[in-house]
């Protein structure tokens, strides 16, 4: 196959990193950038070698493959006119705003024999795929996504836009049917929950803690996994991790405990779910982040912040009535984020 002609939907601060990306592959021909801000398409064609459009319409026709990286709700309209010309295409996550959209995402793909791809980029990062060679029978997963605001995403609450990447992860490692989910969340700088906690309970017996929030200055992207005689460590952003192991059947201090830190080759995740997705291209193959493992992951995220709704969290200022969870979670506020301080020293 010649080079595949790749057309990028949306200039913001992820469509830039795809076209930074797709500028650099030998094989593709990057065709076009295109937003409805045409000055910002074009200051960022300018400086990847390529050409703005305005309108993605003009830019589809030109295309064999494309990604889209657009506000949520625009990914199930553009990414169906898309397949309906035959255009292979990779969608950001979430795959879309509701499980309809997802289900008619999945049938156009089928329908229209091309691949579609959700953009779950921590899946392709290296030190998620080293951890899951160690990650045997998890008894608890901790799992922590925190970072400053970002007026980008403001119209989605901080479940859908950060947390969707650990409930991918955390389905792909639980092998298990759900049995039950408590959640709670609070809104403070958007009319979304900016902080979103949840307990995972699943049928194996596994339990899961997941933080979110986009109130944190520090950025905090990991994973802990606690399973019989074994603790691991992931941090993402690094790309490390650390597996803790006890030396003997009855360890007394830090000096019978084990620490080792597999050999990792630094890798940039986008380029390996790019690669990835242009393998799948090649080959006819089904992508490991499809539309139906998005789809488990997306309802997942709307079963959690439904689930926040059992309880009254009012944003600052509101003159609503607390709960007693409402107070819990103004207290945690002042931390900058809701962290599980049990374990917050573990792992670093």
């Amino acid at each position: 196959m010649d080079k595949i002609r790749f057309g990028v939907i949306g200039a913001g601060k992820i469509g830039t990193y795809h076209v930074r990306t797709l500028a650099k592959m030998r094989e593709v021909e990057l065709v076009g950038v295109a937003d409805i801000d045409l000055l910002r398409a074009q200051t960022l064609a300018w400086d990847n070698n390529t050409i703005a459009y305005g309108d993605f319409n003009d830019l589809l026709p030109q295309v064999d493959a494309v990604v889209i990286a657009t506000p949520t709700h625009l990914h199930a309209p553009i990414a169906l006119k898309a397949m309906s010309m035959g255009i292979h295409t990779f969608v950001e996550k979430p795959i879309c705003d509701s499980i309809e959209d997802a289900k008619k995402l999945n049938e156009a793909s089928i329908k229209n024999n091309v691949i579609l791809q959700v953009g779950h980029v921590e899946r392709f990062n290296v030190a998620f795929v080293e951890a899951q060679k160690y990650i045997k029978k998890p008894l608890y997963i901790n799992m922590e996504r925190l970072g400053p605001y970002d007026p980008r995403v403001s119209s989605i609450g901080v479940t859908l836009d950060l947390m969707i990447h650990d409930l991918d992860l955390l389905l792909t490692i639980a092998q298990s049917e759900i049995e039950s989910i408590d959640a709670i969340g609070a809104r403070v700088f958007s009319n979304f929950e900016d902080i979103s906690n949840a307990r995972i309970k699943f049928k194996n017996g596994m339990i899961a803690d997941l933080t979110a929030s986009r109130i944190t200055f520090e950025r905090i992207r990991r994973m802990r996994v606690y399973q019989d005689g074994e603790y691991i460590s992931i941090d993402y952003i690094s790309s490390k991790v650390k597996i803790y192991r006890p030396k003997n059947s009855n360890p007394k201090d830090l000096s019978d405990i084990e620490v080792f830190s597999p050999k990792i080759e630094k890798k940039l995740p986008i380029t390996e779910e790019l690669n990835h997705f242009i393998d799948c291209i090649k080959n006819s193959k089904k992508p490991i982040t499809d539309a139906t493992k998005s789809t488990t992951a997306l309802k997942l995220a709307i079963d959690i912040v439904e689930s926040m709704k059992k309880y009254e969290i009012p944003r600052f200022g509101d003159e609503k009535k607390e709960t007693i969870k409402g107070k819990i979670v103004n207290g945690i506020r002042s931390l900058g984020g809701i962290i599980d301080s049990k374990f917050d020293n573990l792992g670093k």
